[in-house]
């Protein structure tokens, strides 16, 4: 039962993402992107505050604010600058897409820079997804955007990310490390808004709903997420985090018109099918490697 509540809540929270990525898009049009980074820093952060002091975690011990620390927040704050600029620039289906290549590249990053064993069948679905990867974006080709290149940035900034998350102090609660995370997205936000000479866009009424769903969603999402991953089983849940590119092209469809072509949708297939197989051999042989030395 413990699974299954798992799998609910992973599928409830990429339903969450994939809806505060249809409010960001739909801020982008009237919105600089630094002005949207700041907003969400803000009352996400704060969010993430109030979790931490209501449950009595140290917010401003040393172990929380380590070097390791700031450097992973600001791999978060690279990954929001440029997934946010991708959905301003690129549409849903194809950003949610190319975003899915990131367990893959979590696995050849583990590989190359952690010294964790990947052996040659991982490394050929790691060479199968990003082939995929090449399909939605085609460069060199009449259908390629060079913008679609912000989401392969994202996705190299969220790997760093996730891999400097396993070297992080268990100590230092959940909430206190997206804190951090969004603290670094306000500083972010302003420093964009700064270099690029961008004014602010004083918040019409049209604004209120879509910033309101974004923070809202972003931190059930997150929550949801973290919730899974307690509750049940890596193994059982982790395979329903692609459910995000379904309701992404969903959203991309009815909201915004989109129309991805078959390129995009093999590609995304061959990603989707090479990051479930990796998951499986990993989970194969991490069995095999309890079992022999039990």
């Amino acid at each position: 039962m413990n699974n299954v509540n798992g799998i609910l809540l992973v599928v409830a929270a990429m339903a969450a993402f994939t809806l505060e990525d249809m409010f960001i898009k739909q801020l982008s049009v009237t919105v600089p992107t630094g002005q949207i980074l700041l907003v969400l820093g803000v009352f996400c952060s704060a969010s993430f505050l109030i979790m931490a002091v209501a449950t009595r975690k140290r917010v401003f011990s040393r172990a929380a604010w380590s070097p390791l620390l700031l450097i992973r927040a600001g791999t978060e704050a690279i990954s929001a600058l440029t997934f946010i600029t991708a959905l301003s620039l690129v549409d849903l289906s194809t950003v949610a897409a190319v975003f899915q290549a990131m367990p893959l590249a979590v696995t050849m990053g583990a590989a190359l820079f952690l010294g964790e064993q990947v052996g040659w069948r991982r490394w050929s679905a790691i060479v199968v997804g990003f082939a995929g990867v090449l399909m939605i974006i085609r460069p060199g080709m009449a259908g390629f955007q060079p913008e679609q290149l912000f989401v392969v940035a994202s996705v190299i900034s969220v790997a760093a990310r996730d891999l400097i998350t396993r070297r992080i102090d268990v100590n230092v609660a959940s909430a206190v490390v997206s804190f951090q995370a969004y603290l670094a997205l306000i500083l972010a936000g302003a420093a964009l808004l700064i270099l690029s000479g961008t004014a602010p866009v004083p918040v019409a009424p049209g604004h209120w709903g879509p910033y309101a769903g974004a923070v809202l969603f972003g931190v059930l999402g997150y929550y949801g997420i973290v919730t899974a991953m307690r509750v049940g089983e890596a193994s059982a849940v982790t395979p329903f985090r692609y459910t995000r590119l379904l309701f992404s092209i969903l959203a991309g469809v009815l909201v915004f018109g989109e129309r991805p072509d078959l390129a995009t949708l093999a590609g995304a297939g061959l990603i989707i099918a090479s990051g479930l197989y990796t998951f499986l051999r990993e989970r194969r042989l991490a069995r095999e490697l309890a079992f022999a030395s039990g």
